[in-house]
């Protein structure tokens, strides 16, 4: 019992919750992988994008979180796209699996100065289990039995481009989780959370071979309302097909702009149809002194290129 308190002391210092039932938001998604960040991207490029993403949190904290994803999307047609998400997240004596299937339609706004909007729906599924098998039945009599839920539940996206410009607005879970096995009183049924994932990408010219792109994402969770803010940039080297790009990212809780959570580098590299990319966390609260950080790992692959009639999916 006394490493469950310890572990749930830590959470609340950084106010953000292990397990939301979806995937942990940290800086994978600056790891060319914004199908991660947001179903409506799914589907835009000339390939078949599959990236498998390893977060492990916290280095040095026994039970700390640590997730697992593989994620894919592939374009449908000449204007629409379909993705796919699984993973496997645990935290502590808690864990939690599952995948969300998300459908995509690109519309052209004007071509000629490269308007575009897209929308998506996401249709996820997440079982959610406390497992026992660590539990000291003397101190922890009430606890008899695993305890697992399983939730369906549904996330919307939608995203606007123009040039070098981004902006992607969604809203996760939408419906409330039913937790009948689990404390109703300590656990909250709503898990509605917005965020909004907004850049631009500087390149002088198509002939450039050095970009940089400075980009936001803001979460809100409407349960306690608390959010939270990254500041991104990245710095992008061409060689023809092949780039390599570095980084940084300031998270913090949006009030308390001057205490960031952490502070992490991120770097990256395609060379060819693969793709490699690392964050390294660094905590800059209370939590520091028991932790070594931490490491978000992203490998991918392009497969079966095919280019669409329709820039929209450029």
């Amino acid at each position: 019992m006394k490493r469950v308190v310890v572990f749930l002391i830590f959470t609340n210092l950084f106010l953000v919750k292990g397990q939301e039932l979806t995937i942990p938001q940290l800086s994978q998604y600056l790891s060319d992988n914004p199908f991660v960040m947001s179903p409506s991207y799914a589907g835009i490029g000339d390939y078949v994008k599959v990236r498998m993403n390893g977060v492990t949190q916290w280095v040095g904290i026994k039970d700390a979180p640590d997730t697992q994803s593989l994620s894919a999307d592939v374009r449908l047609g000449n204007r629409s796209g379909i993705g796919m998400v699984i993973y496997n997240d645990s935290n502590g004596e808690t864990k939690q699996r599952g995948g969300k299937v998300s459908f995509a339609h690109h519309l052209t706004l004007n071509k000629y100065d490269d308007q575009y909007f897209s929308f998506a729906l996401s249709f996820n599924l997440n079982q959610f289990r406390i497992d026992i098998e660590n539990f000291d039945p003397n101190n922890d009599p009430a606890v008899i039995n695993d305890r697992s839920s399983s939730n369906p539940n549904f996330d919307v996206g939608t995203l606007y481009r123009r040039g070098g410009f981004y902006l992607s607005v969604n809203a996760a879970n939408i419906l409330n989780k039913e937790f009948e096995k689990f404390n109703p009183i300590f656990e909250p049924n709503t898990l509605r959370n917005y965020y909004l994932y907004s850049g631009y990408k500087f390149r002088k010219n198509s002939r450039t071979d050095f970009e940089i792109e400075p980009s936001v994402f803001f979460q809100y969770f409407e349960s306690d309302g608390r959010s939270i803010t990254d500041i991104n940039t990245k710095f992008k080297w061409y060689d023809y097909l092949n780039y390599y790009y570095a980084g940084i990212t300031y998270r913090f809780l949006n009030d308390q702009f001057g205490s960031p959570l952490y502070i992490a580098p991120v770097i990256g590299l395609k060379k060819g149809d693969f793709y490699f990319g690392y964050s390294y966390q660094i905590i800059m609260n209370e939590i520091l002194g028991y932790s070594k950080g931490t490491h978000v790992l992203t490998l991918g692959i392009d497969l079966f290129q095919g280019v669409s009639n329709c820039s929209c999916t450029y």
